[in-house]
């Protein structure tokens, strides 16, 4: 079973991560189910419907926007990092919690470093499946590399210059 850091801890992940090509059949009924963007936009309706928790994982190239106002239906949703260089979702990630408000969990997905998790903080995610090569025990410690921060951000939308006055 993968462990992953969720709200500043290293826990047993418990939702179902489905591949891209995944089909509706076999799906089980009760598990908590995290559907990739496509079958979610071919089987929305048969989705909502099962018992169960229901997530959505977007790629790098699938933009928030497309599910914006479908957002009050999932639990989870994660954003997918194909390399740790494509920092596309950093931006999803903040637009789902500013733009769109979204409370819910926003978790990284795909090829997560330890050297990513403060800065993807930052901009709103709060659960991180970093790599299964990696250990997840290492990568928390990096939550808390640096003390302060000046920019306003997902996390802290005052800058320091206005937490001073």
């Amino acid at each position: 079973m993968q462990r992953i850091i969720k709200n500043d801890q290293v826990i047993d992940e418990t939702w179902h991560l489905l591949a891209k090509d995944a089909t509706l059949e076999g799906l089980s009924n009760c598990a908590d189910l995290i559907v990739p963007l496509a079958l979610w936009r071919e089987h929305s309706h048969a989705l909502k419907a099962r018992d169960g928790g229901l997530g959505v994982w977007l790629d790098a190239d699938e933009e928030v926007e497309e599910i914006a106002d479908e957002l009050g239906h999932f639990q989870v949703i994660a954003l997918n990092f194909p390399s740790f260089t494509d920092g596309r979702h950093y931006s999803s990630a903040r637009l789902l919690r500013e733009r769109y408000g979204y409370r819910g969990e926003v978790r990284a997905i795909g090829d997560v470093l330890r050297d990513q998790l403060f800065f993807m903080k930052r901009c709103g995610f709060d659960a991180y499946a970093v790599r299964p090569d990696r250990d997840p025990y290492e990568a928390l410690a990096s939550l808390n590399d640096f003390d302060e921060v000046y920019q306003a951000a997902a996390d802290q939308p005052q800058p320091l210059f206005r937490r001073r006055s």
